[in-house]
């Protein structure tokens, strides 16, 4: 088999094996809710928000490290390190354990996310990159039905610790797999000095962010504490920025935002991610909630239409994207799924399958015809020695704004809805509410969806306003260098 087919291969077996764990742990929270003691709402989303907050965190750090010490070497440690906190969740006795458990899970996940892109991009040619990806989104896709089908089976018929053993042979396969026939392509610099400083500020920064705006929306910290863990925030940010404008290998280079395309598909990638976060998270507790009282496998099945037509699109966008350019896919993807969103504010307390059929067609044509082409903008708006910081930073955008996402729609939930009421359908617990809070649950829900439409219409401006300044960038760089090149000939 040719190299670049092993890489895609095992890097897909890698997005599928993390994808199935996400929903299947999202279609089971609500029975996580009441079976596990010691579970509260917080505790409830702190099981998905922690996973994500430590992916969020270290994924720049981790990217940085493959550029130094080889990519192919640390995506095997994920692999291996993912798998170990798989086995420890499934044997998870309390609340606080599984929390725990699942941050070693989302440091073997980091792991993986950070060098995925990387390696598929130093295998494949630039005319195949946007194909690849769009394969290895593929694999997002089936691990996404996959997770929801085998999530609420499982879940249902036999127990919820049941939804981790999945990972576990999958792992173990995949890492050997990856151990024997993965090979480093990129060239490994002499020196391997690590920026301790710029690391230490930007993980505390983004740290402290997540934790302030996240604590703030699901348990009630005060404004105050809120406000004094923001500025520190911003404090460690502006020192990180002092660092890697003096240091001399710094934790990423700074040069990379100069590129108007790279900036306008991280920040486009950014938005996209706080808008449909928390999208799954939503609908499960809707359709298990007080309002719909669905199974864990009914509730999956209901969402399966989004997950395939995601599967479909995928792969064709990043093929056509290869041949007629990435803008065009972008701002199609980003304005199907804001459509979907506007379509889903007008559900009522309960739905059938069919009534959600269509929208949920298009947040997931969406996200397909989005995904791969706005990933290869940005690969290919970089030098290849430093694929692997940029790989890092658009997934940590896309981690720090599914985290975000989380808290945000549970603020404004919390503006039509009790907070009360909230705590007790966050943690399976929602028998006995009564009937007033039901008109307020469906508010929330239309409200949260409003939403995410504004952010994805946003994004589309950002997007094409940044694309545009980025082309003319190119093409004003190009003439600089004929213009040089031509009068060192005259001379």
């Amino acid at each position: 088999m040719e190299y670049k087919w092993i890489v895609l291969s095992n890097t897909t077996l890698g997005v599928l094996m993390s994808s199935l764990d996400t929903n299947i742990v999202l279609i089971a929270l609500p029975t996580i809710g009441h079976s596990l003691p010691g579970m509260n709402a917080f505790n409830v989303l702190w099981v998905i928000l922690g996973y994500q907050l430590i992916i969020a965190t270290v994924l720049v750090n981790f990217g940085r490290l493959s550029d130094l010490f080889g990519r192919v070497k640390l995506y095997n440690i994920g692999f291996a390190v993912f798998t170990i906190g798989s086995a420890l969740c499934s044997i998870s006795q309390t609340a606080d354990q599984l929390i725990g458990f699942r941050l070693i899970q989302a440091t073997g996940a980091a792991f993986l996310f950070s060098n995925s892109a990387a390696i598929i991009t130093d295998a494949f040619p630039p005319n195949e990159r946007g194909k690849a990806l769009g394969i290895n989104q593929v694999a997002i896709v089936v691990g996404s039905v996959a997770g929801l089908v085998v999530g609420g089976v499982l879940t249902t018929t036999v127990s919820w610790q049941s939804i981790f053993w999945v990972n576990i042979p999958i792992g173990i396969f995949a890492t050997v797999w990856a151990h024997l026939r993965l090979k480093e392509l990129s060239h490994l610099p002499t020196e391997h000095k690590i920026d301790i400083a710029g690391n230490c500020f930007f993980a505390i920064g983004l740290l402290l962010l997540l934790l302030g705006i996240t604590l703030n929306a699901v348990s009630g910290l005060s404004d105050p504490i809120t406000a004094v863990m923001i500025i520190f925030s911003l404090l460690s940010f502006g020192l990180f920025l002092y660092v890697e404008r003096r240091v001399k290998n710094p934790m990423f280079d700074l040069s990379l935002f100069r590129s108007r395309i790279f900036n306008a598909g991280n920040e486009t990638i950014f938005l996209n991610a706080l808008s449909r976060g928390s999208f799954v998270l939503v609908m499960v507790f809707y359709l298990q909630g007080p309002l719909m009282r669905l199974s864990p496998l009914e509730a999956g099945l209901f969402l399966i239409p989004m997950s395939v037509s995601l599967s479909i699109t995928g792969p064709i966008s990043g093929s056509l994207s290869d041949r007629y350019g990435y803008r065009p896919f972008v701002i199609i993807g980003l304005a199907l799924s804001a459509l979907g969103f506007l379509m889903m504010a007008g559900i009522g307390g309960t739905v059938t399958s069919l009534q959600v059929l269509f929208p949920l067609i298009l947040i997931g044509s969406g996200m397909g015809v989005f995904a791969s082409p706005n990933r290869s903008s940005i690969m290919n708006s970089v030098p290849a020695e430093r694929r692997g910081v940029a790989s890092g930073i658009s997934t940590t955008l896309v981690n720090a704004g599914n985290t975000m996402s989380i808290g945000l729609a549970f603020l404004f939930m919390s503006t039509a809805t009790p907070r009360s009421t909230l705590d007790l359908i966050f943690s399976g617990t929602s028998n006995g509410i009564g009937s007033f809070s039901y008109t307020d649950f469906l508010t929330s829900v239309h409200l949260v969806f409003y939403i995410s439409a504004m952010m994805l219409l946003v994004s589309i401006l950002i997007y094409v306003v940044g694309f545009r300044k980025g082309e003319k960038e190119g093409a004003s760089l190009i003439s600089h260098k004929i213009g040089t090149s031509q009068l060192r000939d005259n001379s």
